[in-house]
């Protein structure tokens, strides 16, 4: 049986433009779409017909082509039209679709042997809370990958040269119909690279890189913190095909200290005070997270839980010549292992203060016994 007109079959005439052809393929692929019509064998031939006659006049070359010879361009072996519904899953309703959607076409795909950036790396560093303090420089060694010398990068064996994927021309992407959906996805026989290595570098095995272990200078600024991310630019993986070397990130972990904890650039400290001191105050001597001396005053009187401020001697801020503050929390310690006279001195004390020495604990025990009273009344 001989095939209907091209022109017919999308309903258009000779003269009629692109935008005409495609504006009239689009209502008729919708209307007879196999999704659209399950079952329906009548409404899946027509869907092939006008897939099939829009397949070819939408190409400049092969309309012309079929103005000057009708069907018989594409028999025997000519310009190889007519491909049908499975040939249409590559062209055809793919550009209306991306018309309609916004995906990207053939012709707009990147181009997978064009240079590409390498990856970055991630290294986690750990430093005292000291090196934080003073900065400091450290050698780190990390493995990465250099461009091979035997092939140049190439990946392929001396004399020869990689070829374009047949599977899928080179674009290093595959695309086929799910319903009403086209799919893209990596070339299954180049892994996306559009190309292939038949004879491989020996050195390299067809990759066009070597692991190489790197040592590298990092500079710790003082004043860092937990989390602090430092970036190396072109330290990362070499890129492929001639692209830049991605960036080497350094993460930075600060070890915990039994003494100073931080929090920002405030350093705080707890610090054990004699029961004298506290009673009847004193100069205390601290030691701070630079490797001094500070003095701070104890007041009179100090219960555990005082916090004593001394100005900029606490962790340096971040590009910044400033210092932060350290604070001092006084913890008053109990007298223990007392001998008899030390005792008797204690007992001595308290029976001559009474209540006067300790008046909270004095409130407190009030009111417990006003409670009690209460209750028994």
């Amino acid at each position: 049986m001989s095939k209907q007109d091209y022109y017919e079959t999308l309903g258009v005439s000779k003269n009629d433009d692109a935008a005409s052809l495609k504006s009239a393929y689009r209502k008729l692929a919708m209307k007879y779409h196999p999704d659209k019509n399950p079952g329906d064998l009548a409404a899946e031939a027509k869907f092939k017909e006008v897939s099939e006659a829009y397949d070819i006049l939408k190409d400049d070359q092969k309309r012309a082509a079929y103005d000057q010879y009708g069907h018989s361009a594409f028999e025997n072996g000519g310009m190889g039209g007519g491909r049908g519904f499975h040939g249409f899953e590559a062209s055809g309703f793919s550009d209306i679709f991306e018309d309609l959607f916004g995906m990207g076409g053939g012709g707009r795909r990147k181009d997978p042997n064009a240079a590409r950036r390498g990856a970055d790396l991630r290294y986690n560093l750990t430093i005292t809370l000291e090196d934080a303090f003073r900065g400091k420089s450290e050698k780190i060694t990390i493995p990465t990958s250099i461009k091979c010398d035997t092939c140049d990068g190439s990946g392929a064996k001396d004399g020869t040269k990689p070829s374009a994927c047949t599977t899928c021309n080179g674009v290093g992407k595959v695309r086929s119909q799910q319903g009403f959906f086209m799919v893209e996805r990596t070339c299954p026989s180049c892994q996306g690279n559009g190309i292939v290595i038949e004879d491989p570098c020996d050195d390299c095995h067809g990759s066009g890189k070597k692991n190489k272990n790197k040592t590298l200078d990092v500079k710790i600024p003082a004043g860092v913190e937990e989390g602090t991310r430092i970036r190396l630019g072109g330290e990362g993986k070499t890129g492929d095909k001639g692209g830049p070397s991605g960036d080497l990130y350094i993460f930075v972990d600060i070890e915990y200290h039994p003494i100073f904890q931080r929090d920002g650039s405030t350093v705080y400290c707890e610090v054990p005070i004699p029961m004298t001191t506290a009673t009847l105050g004193g100069i205390l001597e601290v030691p701070t997270v630079g490797g001094e001396k500070a003095e701070v005053k104890i007041t009179p009187g100090t219960p555990t839980g005082k916090r004593f401020n001394i100005p900029n001697k606490g962790m340096p801020i971040l590009n910044r010549r400033d210092y932060g503050d350290m604070v001092i929390q006084a913890n008053v310690e109990t007298p223990v292992n007392l001998n008899k006279k030390q005792k008797s001195l204690l007992r001595a004390f308290a029976e001559e203060c009474g209540d006067e020495v300790s008046p909270e604990a004095s409130g407190f025990f009030n009111k417990v016994k006003e409670l009690w009273e209460d209750i028994t009344d």
